[in-house]
């Protein structure tokens, strides 16, 4: 009997569906005729059409549920009762469509501002548009000039690069000579404490199994996020501050054994590891400067912020904090260290590396990555620099960038000529390397005699082109322009002894002769050019000096070397000397006692020509009357 009264249920409830569509359709047409052909109804309404019907065969549903577990006592009027609620439903649902009409215009009307807002057809629309593209635009650049500065840690490796180069069979001979040479040494300065404590591989240098433990003097503090990029500064610990007290006083009295007197407790003080660096490379001892170098770039890197992730070119140390100056001249000097050794790609990474940390380049990295780029012929990264980074002059006003950029069309091209392969095609709606170099001279011509004097260039050929009044000097009258001139040629002569590069000179010469014969105003609108782009009152770059751009090797004579400690912000030889020099002249020192000290302090100053153990007289005279030495 349940299973009947379920079937009639369901029956019942097939006939009140198709009465209630019936009525719905002939009141729509009662409707569409009484309010005439209305077109403003929103067509997105009718997307919501299906959504009630669900809902009500649902609930029709679940009384369908509800009336399989009744009684069947009750199934009448049950029945009853759902016969009629179909119908009370639908007189209802037809004054909510009547409403809901109504309401229909209303709705369109106020949500029309909102509509038009979300399509961005307001009337402030545009201007936010430009707003919004400005900033992409910026943001952008940002994503640009970052991904250009990103540092591949594999070439840091300077040992890495010699393998390349030479091959791992004679790096490991090599390595073999020198640790048989001054492995014995090492080891004997340890007393025979082999093994006493674990060097922590870095990715900046490769660090020696006899260098001290790092004493954690110093570390790193995250200061902010801003513009995406996260910043930090180096903090000093009390003990190192002791040390550096201790250096200044040795300092103030040129004393490069008190120097050395700091590193034997504080082996990880930058300042006395720069100093004795400075010391050994004007004396000739090239591998120990890189040594004592290479040692402050292990402190520096194992007191890194656990945040400081500088290879993706989102980290930045400002320079204008003075704990963060001397991380900036540590890499500065290791990246001449790389040139030294021929190691031009690791040298590159570490010239992007400074210009990821303080986009104001502070050390002139600026003025050298072409240089590296160059010898390590990575032509099609030098241009794409060129376009991406970011800087207040367009790169190629620069006299370094107008002419490598030049050079490095060349090389692309000549890549072009004997490849086919796409990733070695250049680009032909780009100038060609005559063209730039032609422009680089009819922008910086004074860079032309200069280079003649420094490379040199002796064909007869070049004296003629020299002759030309536009060719004819060696100084643009604009202070800053010409500093910048002497920094270039000073860095770059060795490339211009290339022959390829030379013809490329010598013809493109010869077109600006040829063009300046026949318009004569040419040469002041560029002299226009190069005004408005460097300062004609100061030099803007004078903290630059142009011999930390050179490959020369500073000496200083003998007699200055005792005093040989100056002001560490003095750099080049000639300062050196200026700052050593200066002042009255000193006694000798006295005889130093032997005895109770340190013997690697002893076996360290032995090595300096001014240290004074006395003679066996000396020796036997203060036998009776020994004297502490103060600086134990």
């Amino acid at each position: 009997m349940s299973g009947r009264l379920l079937k009639k249920v369901l029956q019942e409830h097939e006939e009140s569906k198709l009465q209630k569509h019936h009525e719905e359709e002939e009141e729509d047409e009662e409707e569409e005729e009484e309010s005439g052909a209305r077109s403003s109804i929103n067509p997105f309404d009718l997307l919501n059409d299906g959504d009630e019907d669900p809902e009500e065969i649902e609930v029709d549903d679940e009384t369908i549920v509800e009336k399989k577990n009744d009684e069947d006592a009750d199934h009448q009027s049950r029945v009853a009762d759902h016969v009629q609620q179909p119908v009370s439903k639908n007189k209802s649902k037809k004054k909510k469509k009547k409403k809901n009409k109504e309401s229909v215009s209303t709705k369109a009307e106020i949500t029309l501002d909102e509509t038009l807002e979300v399509l961005g057809l307001s009337a402030n629309s545009k201007q936010d548009k430009v707003q919004e593209t400005k900033a992409n635009a910026d943001s952008s650049k940002k994503a640009s000039s970052r991904f250009v500065l990103e540092v591949d840690p594999k070439y840091l490796n300077l040992e890495n690069e010699l393998r390349r180069m030479y091959g791992s069979k004679a790096m490991r001979s090599f390595e073999s000579e020198s640790g048989s040479q001054g492995g014995g040494s090492s080891r004997q300065v340890r007393g025979g404490r082999r093994g006493v404590h674990h060097i922590t591989k870095t990715v900046l240098i490769s660090p020696k199994e006899n260098w001290s433990r790092w004493d954690r003097s110093f570390s790193m503090e995250f200061l902010e996020t801003k513009d995406g990029n996260n910043y930090f500064r180096y903090t000093h610990s009390s003990s190192y501050e002791q040390a550096q007290r201790a250096f200044q006083a040795a300092q103030a009295i040129h004393d490069l054994n008190g120097v050395a007197s700091v590193l034997i407790h504080h082996p990880y003080h930058i300042e006395s590891l720069i100093t004795m660096a400075d010391y050994f490379k004007f004396v000739g001892e090239h591998d120990m400067a890189a040594d004592s170098i290479g040692k402050c770039l292990y402190g520096l890197e194992r007191a890194w912020h656990p945040m400081f992730t500088p290879f993706q070119g989102n980290c930045r140390l400002e320079f204008t904090h003075e704990t963060n100056k001397l991380f900036f001249k540590t890499l500065f000097t290791h990246m001449r260290n790389m040139d030294r050794r021929g190691c031009h790609r690791s040298a590159l990474e570490v010239c992007k590396f400074l210009l990821s940390l303080d986009m104001s380049d502070p050390v002139g990295a600026l003025f050298c990555v072409d240089y590296f780029a160059l010898r390590a012929e990575e032509y099609a990264w030098l241009e794409q620099f060129s376009e991406e980074y970011r800087n207040d002059n367009s790169l190629w006003l620069f006299p370094n960038f107008s002419y490598s950029l030049a050079i490095a069309r060349v090389y692309l091209e000549k890549m072009d000529s004997s490849s086919s392969s796409e990733a070695t095609h250049v680009d032909t709606s780009k100038s060609s390397s005559l063209d730039l170099m032609t422009q680089a001279l009819k922008l910086h011509p004074t860079v032309l005699k200069k280079l003649v004097d420094k490379v040199p260039l002796k064909d007869q050929a070049w004296a003629k082109i020299l002759k030309h009044s536009y060719f004819r000097s060696d100084e643009s009258k604009i202070p800053s322009l010409d500093h910048l001139i002497n920094i270039y040629v000073e860095r770059n002569y060795l490339i211009w002894r290339l022959p390829d590069v030379q013809k490329l000179l010598r013809s493109a010469a010869d077109l600006v002769i040829e063009s300046l014969e026949q318009n004569r105003t040419e040469a002041e609108s560029w002299l226009c050019v190069r005004k408005e782009a460097f300062s004609a009152e100061n030099n803007q770059y004078s903290h630059l000096s142009t011999h930390d751009f050179s490959d020369s090797m500073p000496t200083l004579p003998p007699d200055n070397l005792q005093n040989f400690v100056a002001d560490p912000r003095m750099v080049g030889g000639e300062q050196m000397a200026e700052g050593g020099g200066g002042g009255q002249q000193q006694a000798p020192p006295r005889p130093r006692d032997v005895a109770n000290r340190n013997p690697f302090a002893v076996l360290f100053e032995s090595i300096l020509p001014w240290a004074n153990f006395g003679d066996e007289d000396d020796e036997i005279a203060r036998d009776g009357h020994h004297q502490p030495d103060n600086n134990g």
